[in-house]
C-alpha cells in the first residue's frame, strides 16, 4: 500500500498532488512540446486539468501515488509524476505519467525526481519490480530513461489506443531489485556533480 508522503533531496521535492497545486501545474505544462507523445494534454485549460485532477490523479493508497515535482532551487512546482499499478503479490509498481516543464527539462529535476521514486520503491515498498513506459517514438523520454539504468525490455505492439483512435506502440523499460544498489550509486553520484 501506498502512502501519501513527501521525499526530497537537496534540490527536488517530491509532494503528493492537491488541488492547490493545478494552477502552477497549468503554467508548467503550458509547453506544447511536453505533450507531443502523451495520451492527451491535462494542462491545456483549467476545466480540462480539474477533470483529470478529479477522475484519474487522486491518490489511492491501493493503486497509486501521484506526485507534483518542486525543483527547490527555484521554488517553482516544475511537473508531476506518479507510481502507480501497484502489485503487491507480484512486488511491482510502474513510473509514468510524468511531465517536466519546458524550463526545467535536461536538468537536475528529472534524475532527482526518480531517485526519489525508485529508492522508496525498492527500499521502504520493498519492491522488485519497477517499470518504465513511453511512447516508441519519444525518444527525449527513452534517453531520460535509459540514463536512469533501467534496462531496455522491448517494444509491445498496439499496447493502448490513443484518443485519436490510433494505437501508441510502447517502449518498455525495467529496474530490478538486483540492478538497485549499481544503479542508486551511479545516480548519487549524478546528484552530487548537480
Amino acid at each position: 500500500m501506498f502512502e501519501a508522503i513527501s521525499l526530497e533531496t537537496d534540490k527536488v521535492m517530491l509532494t503528493p498532488l492537491k488541488q492547490v497545486h493545478l494552477e502552477p501545474l497549468l503554467k508548467a505544462g503550458s509547453h506544447p512540446d511536453i505533450w507531443q507523445w502523451v495520451f492527451f494534454n491535462y494542462c491545456e485549460n483549467k476545466p480540462v486539468i480539474t477533470k483529470w485532477f478529479e477522475e484519474t490523479a487522486q491518490f489511492n493508497s491501493q493503486s497509486q501515488l501521484v506526485m507534483t515535482i518542486i525543483d527547490k532551487t527555484s521554488n517553482t512546482l516544475v511537473g508531476t509524476t506518479r507510481l502507480f499499478r501497484l502489485d503487491p503479490v507480484h512486488k511491482s509498481a510502474e513510473i509514468g505519467h510524468t511531465f517536466i516543464a519546458k524550463s526545467a527539462q535536461k536538468t537536475h529535476v528529472n534524475t532527482h525526481a526518480k531517485y526519489l521514486l525508485l529508492n522508496h520503491a525498492f527500499e521502504q515498498l520493498n519492491l522488485s519490480r519497477v517499470t518504465f513506459c513511453t511512447h516508441e517514438n519519444n525518444s527525449i523520454s527513452r534517453n531520460a530513461i535509459a540514463r536512469l539504468g533501467a534496462r531496455f525490455e522491448g517494444i509491445a505492439y498496439k499496447q493502448r489506443k490513443l484518443p485519436d483512435g490510433t494505437f501508441r506502440n510502447t517502449a518498455t523499460f525495467s529496474i530490478v531489485d538486483e540492478q538497485w544498489p549499481s544503479i542508486k550509486e551511479n545516480l548519487i553520484a549524478q546528484l552530487s556533480r548537480g
